[in-house]
C-alpha cells in the first residue's frame, strides 16, 4: 500500500542492505546512513541483540502511472483470482480433477470474453458513439472540432480505430512484464507444499487474448455477428474474422500453446482481417449502430450473452467439484470451511463479468453527459446494464444498512460486553468501548463476505431475468425507467470515479494508497486464467526471503524470526514453509514466525482452500515446534485469530481449539497474564485499548483496530517465543539489563 521504509520498521531512517531497488531489503540507519543494531530483545533474563530488517516490496504493487492503469484491470484479475478459489481435487479422484480440468478451462474462456467485451464496449465509445455519430458530417456534437475532422473520412476512421489498436497492444504488452525475471537465480521452486509448484504458462493465452481483441475490432466494421455482408469478399472476410473468434474460445478451453511463428502468424492474420475491415468501411455511416452496419450493438450482444451462458455452465459445473472437494474439509469446524462449500469462485466470476459490462456501458454513458449530446444512441442491451446495476445499488445498499445499523448494534445489545472482553480489560470504559468495536469486527469478518457475494448472486440472477424480459417480451415495461436513472448514475459513477481516482494516482503518488491496497489483494495470485493482470509479486518476495533468511541461517550463532503483519503475513507463511522444507532438521530450531493483523484463518485460508490447506498449515506450525505466533485483536476487522479456534470463556479462562506443536490439533486454555494478553496456543490476544501507561514500554491510547502492533509490548515476547527463547515474564518487562556481548545468540 506504498508502505515506506521508515513506518515499516518504525524508524526515523533506513537504509537498503540487500535487494535489486524493486523488492528492497532495509535496515535502521543512524546519522551518518550506516546500518545501525534494531532495539535489543529482552528474553532469558538478560538483553539480546537483535538486527532489524524490512523487505519492501510496495514498488510493485504501487506508485507510478502505469501502475495507477492496472486498476482497469481488476476484472481481469477477479477472474484470474477465482482459479485459484477453485476446490481442492482429492486424491486418487479422478473425476473429480476431470471437474477441475473443466473448471479451469471455462475460466479460461471466461476470461478471453472478458477481454472481447472490453474491447468491443470501447469499440462502441470509440467507433460508434464518437467517430460515426459525434464526428459525422453535420452533427451538433462537439460543434467546436475543425471541420476537416467530419469531412475526411479516412481520418474520421482512424480516430475510431487508432485507440483500439493501442489499447490491444498495450494489452499485448502486460502478460511481458514479471518480476521474476529480474533475478533468475529465484526461479526454482521449492519443495514446500504451499508454493505453487506448477504455474501455468501464459504466451499462448496471451496470444488468443490478442487474436481475440482483434477480431472484436474486425466484426463490428464488417456488420456484427449476426449480419452477413452484401458481398462475397466482405462474406469471405467476416466468415474468416467470425471463425478466428470461434477458434480462439475453443482453444482457450485446453490451454493453447505454439512456437513464436504460429502465434506471430495469428496476430498478423487478425491484423490483416482488422485493415481490410477498415478499408471496406471506409467511410463510416453516420451512425454505426443505429443504421448502416450495426455491428458494435450486435458484437456487444452476442458476447454478453456468451459470458452469461459461460458463467452459468462454470457454476454448475462447479458444483459437483465443490461436493467433491467436501471430503478434504467435512471435518472442520464451520468457522474455517471454504466459502460457500468451495463454490465462492462462481460468484466471483459472474461480479467480474459485471463490473466488466458495467465499466463499458459506464464509461459510455459518462461521455455522452460529458459531450452534452443526448441524443447520442448507445445500444440497446446498455438499458439493461443500467437497470442491473440500479437494482444492485440499491440491494447493496439495503444490505450494508441492514447489517452495520441492525444486525451489528442488535449484537452488541445482545450479547453486552463479552466474557472474553471482560478477561483482557481492566475498566468500565474501557470494556464498553472495546465490545462496541469488537462486535462490529466480528460481525463483519463472519458477514462481509456473504453480502458481497449475495449481491454478485443476485445481479447474475437479475441479469438472467431481464435476458429473458428484453428478448422474450419485448421492451421493458415503464416502471423500470426510475431503476434504470439510478442505474445511469451509479455507472458513471463507477466510470468516472475510477478514472479519476486513476489520473489521481498517477499524478501524486502520495494518493494511491488505497490502489495499492487494491494491487495487494489482486497481484498476490500468479497469472492462471488470464494473462492481462498485473505480475505477482509473491513470485518474487517468497523466494527473495527465503533465501535471505538462509544468508542470515549461515552464521550458526544466530536465530531468525519472520515477522509478517496483514497480507505481509501470508508471504512470510509461504517464506517460513520454504524454509523449513529446504533446510535440515537440525537447523529448523533456529527459525520462527511471527504474524499481525493475519486475514490467513478467515479469508484467505477460507477463500482459497486448495492452495491454504489447514492440513499443511498444521504441519508447518508442528515443524517450527510452537514457534509460531500471531499477534491478534478481536477489534482487527481484517485480522482475526490464526492457529486457534472455537473460542469460548469458562471459569475465567479462554478455551479454544488450535494446532498443538507435536502434531495434529486439540484442546487449549489460557489466562489472562498482568498485561491482559491471552496467550491460546499460537495466537496472542491482545486487549484493545491497551491498559494504561506503565512508564515501562511503549503505548497508545484508544481503540486501535488493525493499526500498531508493535506498539504493544507483546511484540517483543512473542519475538522471542518464535526465536525458542521462551516467555519473558518479569514483573519489568524489559527484564534484568545484560551485556550485548554475552554468550547469546543473535537475533535477526
Amino acid at each position: 500500500m506504498g508502505t515506506s521504509g521508515e513506518s515499516l520498521l518504525d524508524s526515523t531512517s533506513v537504509v537498503d542492505v540487500a535487494g535489486d531497488g524493486i523488492g528492497r531489503l532495509i535496515r535502521p540507519s543512524d546519522r551518518l546512513r550506516r546500518p545501525a543494531p534494531g532495539p535489543v530483545l529482552p528474553a532469558l533474563g538478560r538483553s539480546i541483540p537483535r538486527i532489524l530488517e524490512g523487505y519492501l516490496w510496495s514498488g510493485m504493487t504501487s506508485g507510478g502511472a502505469a501502475k495507477a492503469t492496472w486498476a482497469l484491470l481488476f476484472p481481469f484479475s477477479l477472474a484470474n483470482v477465482a482459479h485459484w478459489m477453485l476446490p481442492p481435487v482429492p486424491e486418487g479422484k479422478r473425476f473429480a480433477a476431470a471437474l477441475g480440468a473443466a473448471c479451469r478451462g471455462l475460466l479460461r474462456v471466461a476470461s478471453l470474453l472478458l477481454t472481447m467485451l472490453l474491447i468491443s464496449q470501447l469499440a462502441v465509445v470509440s467507433l460508434d458513439l464518437f467517430a460515426a455519430q459525434c464526428l459525422a458530417p453535420g452533427s451538433s456534437c462537439l460543434s467546436g472540432v475543425p471541420s476537416f475532422l467530419r469531412d475526411f473520412p479516412p481520418l474520421r476512421t482512424a480516430i475510431g480505430v487508432v485507440p483500439l489498436l493501442v489499447l490491444i497492444f498495450v494489452l499485448d504488452r502486460i502478460p511481458s512484464s514479471d518480476w521474476r525475471s529480474r533475478n533468475r537465480l529465484h526461479r526454482a521452486h521449492s519443495s514446500s507444499p504451499l508454493q505453487p509448484q506448477d504455474l501455468p504458462r501464459t504466451p499462448g493465452l496471451r496470444t488468443l487474448h490478442t487474436v481475440a481483441a482483434l477480431t472484436c475490432v474486425a466484426l463490428p466494421l464488417l456488420g456484427g455477428p449476426f449480419r452477413l455482408p452484401s458481398t462475397t469478399f466482405d462474406l469471405i472476410v467476416w466468415i474468416c474474422a467470425l471463425a478466428l473468434a470461434v477458434a480462439s474460445l475453443l482453444a482457450s478451453t485446453v490451454g493453447f500453446s505454439a512456437g513464436p511463428v504460429v502465434r506471430g502468424g495469428l496476430i498478423g492474420f487478425a491484423v490483416a482481417l482488422v485493415g481490410i475491415a477498415v478499408v471496406r468501411r471506409t467511410p463510416l455511416p453516420a451512425g454505426l449502430s443505429g443504421g448502416g452496419l450495426g455491428g458494435a450493438d450486435g458484437t456487444v450482444e452476442a458476447l454478453g450473452a456468451s459470458m452469461v451462458a459461460v458463467t452459468v455452465l462454470f457454476a454448475l459445473i462447479l458444483v459437483p467439484a465443490a461436493l467433491f472437494g467436501r471430503s478434504t474439509w467435512k471435518h472442520m469446524p464451520r468457522r474455517l470451511r471454504p466459502w460457500l462449500g468451495g463454490w465462492a469462485a462462481a460468484p466471483v466470476v459472474a461480479l467480474a463479468g459485471l463490473l466488466g459490462g458495467g465499466f463499458g456501458a459506464g464509461l459510455a454513458v459518462a461521455l455522452r453527459k460529458l459531450v452534452g449530446a443526448d441524443d447520442l444512441r448507445l445500444p440497446d442491451t446498455y438499458v439493461l446494464v443500467t437497470v442491473l446495476w440500479g437494482a444492485g445499488l440499491a440491494l447493496a445498499l439495503l444490505l450494508g444498512v441492514l447489517g452495520f445499523a441492525v444486525a451489528v448494534p442488535l449484537r452488541r445489545l445482545r450479547r453486552g460486553v463479552p466474557e472474553v472482553v471482560a478477561l483482557m480489560e481492566i475498566s468500565e470504559s474501557q470494556e464498553e468501548e472495546a465490545a462496541r468495536v469488537w462486535a462490529r469486527a466480528s460481525w463483519e469478518r463472519k458477514h462481509l463476505h456473504h453480502l458481497a457475494l449475495a449481491v454478485a448472486l443476485a445481479m447474475a440472477a437479475g441479469g438472467g431475468a431481464l435476458l429473458v424480459l428484453r428478448f422474450g417480451f419485448g421492451p421493458l415495461a415503464s416502471w423500470f425507467t426510475p431503476i434504470s436513472a439510478i442505474g445511469v448514475f451509479a455507472l458513471g459513477a463507477l466510470a468516472a470515479g475510477l478514472l479519476r481516482v486513476v489520473f489521481a494516482a498517477a499524478t501524486k503518488p502520495t494518493r494511491s494508497r488505497h490502489l495499492g491496497a487494491l494491487a495487494d489483494l489482486v497481484c498476490f495470485w500468479p497469472r492462471a486464467a488470464h494473462p492481462t493482470v498485473p505480475p505477482s509479486y509473491a513470485l518474487k518476495v517468497v523466494p527473495e526471503l527465503a533465501d535471505r533468511v538462509k544468508e542470515h541461517l549461515a552464521d550458526p550463532g544466530t536465530r531468525v524470526v519472520l515477522s509478517g503483519y496483514n497480507l505481509g503475513s501470508l508471504l512470510t507463511v509461504l517464506a517460513a514453509a520454504r524454509v523449513i522444507a529446504d533446510l535440515p532438521p537440525e537447523d529448523r530450531d533456529r527459525v520462527g514466525l511471527l504474524t499481525a493483523g493475519s486475514p490467513l484463518q478467515w479469508g484467505y485460508q477460507r477463500a482459497f482452500p486448495a492452495m491454504l490447506p489447514q492440513a499443511q498449515l498444521a504441519g508447518l506450525y508442528e515443524d517450527l515446534d510452537g514457534r509460531w505466533r500471531a499477534l491478534c485483536r478481536g477489534t482487527d476487522v481484517f485480522g482475526g485469530g490464526v492457529t486457534t479456534w472455537r473460542h469460548r470463556v469458562v471459569a475465567g479462562k479462554l478455551l479454544g481449539d488450535g494446532y498443538l506443536s507435536g502434531g495434529g490439533t486439540g484442546p487449549l486454555a489460557a489466562e489472562p497474564d498482568d498485561q491482559g494478553v491471552l496467550v491460546l496456543g499460537g495466537d496472542h490476544w491482545l486487549p484493545d485499548p491497551m491498559r494504561g501507561p506503565t512508564g515501562r514500554h511503549r503505548w497508545a491510547p484508544g481503540v486501535l483496530k488493525h493499526t500498531d502492533y508493535v506498539v504493544d509490548a507483546e511484540w517483543d515476547n512473542a519475538v522471542a517465543m518464535a526465536a525458542g527463547l521462551g516467555r519473558p515474564r518479569p514483573a519489568n518487562p524489559w527484564g534484568e539489563q545484560g551485556s550485548l556481548f554475552g554468550d547469546f545468540p543473535q537475533m535477526r
